[in-house]
């Protein structure tokens, strides 16, 4: 079957391509889908998308008119697609409904313990030679209370770490997870969780009721000191309000591989032209917020079992059956 794949990374490409040998026809494309570029994929039956791409009923349109019939996402989320449309399109779309839970918790405690021990300012000073130690001062994890926002498989694993660092874990999800209980994980009311814990570390998706989840009110429950990491996704936080928070003093680190408005700014070089959002801009220039562009997924082992999952995906689909990725089914 003939693939046309979307925003593919430098990084990503090599692995696509081993894992599509002999399999598929493949060819790679670093630009993202969307209305502009939907028209490159004209013949070919499947397109793999990334999280970034923009699937909306505009872009469906032109895909399915171009003949294609399977979108394969890449990623977990699928919030940029609009299914509704999809299935009135008769498009069979598929995700990776499962990856290392271990690459985006880990990548959630890098963001904690790089901000709350300052190193991306220690680390700028050192280069300039600038040795001291003023505005570098942190504290133990040891003995923090942590709150985990999801306690799925990402949230589990964080709380793992967490726990390896003896602190006291508190939890807020829809279901419980017995492993966390075992971990001496307390399930709280998110509003408790909010005004104890001395770090928050979200895990939950993007969904209507999820939306703006920290939003001004949950952002004032926290403590003052509070450290607040988004590995998630970037709707779960209302940016405008974590900004006004952060002018106001509060809050003593936010570590984020997410945002809102991601979209057209993360995956690409805005070194030369900047970029037009300013809250992002304002975001930035606080020296105790350290943003990343949404690579928390993006080691090799994670990488390597989405496009395997992606490769499978499309092989279940050329023989006619689904599976537990299918998010629209073929009709």
């Amino acid at each position: 079957m003939e693939i046309l794949a979307y925003g593919v990374q430098a990084d990503e490409r090599p692995l696509l391509e081993q894992a599509f040998t002999g399999r598929h026809e493949l060819r790679c494309l670093s630009v993202f889908l969307n209305r502009d570029t939907a028209p490159l994929a004209a013949g070919y039956p499947g397109v793999s998308s990334s999280v970034n791409d923009v699937l909306d009923a505009g872009t469906l349109t032109l895909l399915a008119a171009g003949g294609t019939k399977l979108i394969a996402q890449r990623s977990t989320g699928f919030n940029n697609i609009d299914l509704e449309a999809a299935a009135e399109l008769g498009l069979t779309v598929a995700r990776v409904s499962y990856y290392s839970p271990y690459a985006v918790a880990e990548h959630a405690w890098a963001l904690a313990l790089a901000v709350n021990r300052r190193l991306t300012r220690a680390a700028l000073r050192c280069r300039e030679f600038d040795f001291r130690l003023d505005g570098l001062l942190g504290r133990d994890v040891h003995g923090m209370t942590v709150g985990v926002i999801g306690t799925g498989k990402i949230g589990e694993c964080f709380a793992r770490i967490a726990h390896g660092f003896s602190t006291e874990l508190l939890g807020w999800d829809i279901a419980e997870n017995p492993a966390c209980r075992e971990l001496g994980m307390t399930y709280t009311e998110l509003p408790d969780l909010l005004a104890r814990a001395d770090l928050i570390s979200l895990h939950v998706p993007l969904l209507p009721a999820t939306h703006h989840l920290i939003d001004a009110a949950a952002l004032a429950r926290m403590k003052d000191d509070a450290i607040l990491v988004n590995s998630s996704r970037g709707g779960l936080v209302d940016t405008a309000a974590l900004v006004e928070t952060l002018r106001a003093g509060r809050l003593s680190g936010v570590g984020l591989d997410v945002y809102e408005e991601e979209t057209g700014v993360f995956f690409y070089d805005r070194s030369v032209e900047g970029i037009s959002d300013d809250t992002l801009a304002r975001l930035v220039t606080f020296p105790h917020v350290l943003v990343t562009s949404h690579q928390a997924y993006f080691t090799r082992t994670a990488v390597g079992q989405i496009i395997d999952a992606t490769a499978r995906n499309i092989e279940d689909f050329s023989a006619g059956r689904t599976n537990e990725n299918t998010l629209v089914p073929r009709t």
